[in-house]
């Protein structure tokens, strides 16, 4: 049983490094897009929609802008841009996992992308 408890002590600062290295890079990828959207005007803009008093955005209005952002998603889901802008989307009305599930797939096909330039 010690051995056991030996190995866990060893293994649990692995996988606290390596918890802490994904979610830093997840956020500069995150931060990659979204400069990318910004310098090319895509960002989705949301400062008329109408917000509840804690500053988060009516549900109604989040999900005319969600229904919206779907349909250019559905026009071109291989398109990065699209799946970026359908995250922020999920994000602003309310769907956290949903928005983190498109956003991995919004780096991956931007990923895609940058390999095919280069």
């Amino acid at each position: 049983m010690s051995i056991v408890f030996g190995i866990g002590v060893f293994l649990l600062p692995l996988v606290g490094v390596w918890i802490v290295y994904a979610t830093l890079r997840a956020g500069l990828d995150h931060q990659r897009l979204s400069r990318r959207i910004h310098e090319e005007g895509l960002d989705l803009d949301v400062s008329d929609l109408p917000r509840m008093a804690s500053g988060r955005i009516e549900r109604d209005a989040a999900d005319e802008l969600f229904q919206s952002v779907k349909a250019e998603w559905e026009a071109d889901p291989d398109n990065w841009r699209n799946s970026y802008r359908l995250a922020r989307a999920y994000d602003f009305a309310g769907d956290r996992s949903r928005a983190r599930e498109t956003m991995k797939r919004a780096v991956a096909l931007e990923k895609s992308e940058r390999d095919g330039e280069g």
